[in-house]
């Protein structure tokens, strides 16, 4: 997904994919550590997400540009 600013919040990001249908549920699936960034667990809903990070969720990957 192509962003216009300079970062994005990684819990928008999971909005703007479309992998989750509410903040709530982005917090939910953040806290219980099924979210990874970069290969890595991320549990800060606040993670600042900028071109080149990837990010993965129940075996499907977004590039974030």
């Amino acid at each position: 997904m192509k962003i216009e600013s300079e970062f994005i919040k990684l819990d928008s990001f999971l909005k703007a994919v479309d992998a989750v249908s509410s903040g709530g549920e982005a917090k939910i699936i953040i806290s219980e550590g099924m979210v990874s960034v970069n290969g890595e667990v991320e549990l800060r809903r606040g993670r600042k997400l900028r071109p080149g990070d990837r990010v993965e969720l129940d075996g499907n990957e977004f590039l974030v540009e």
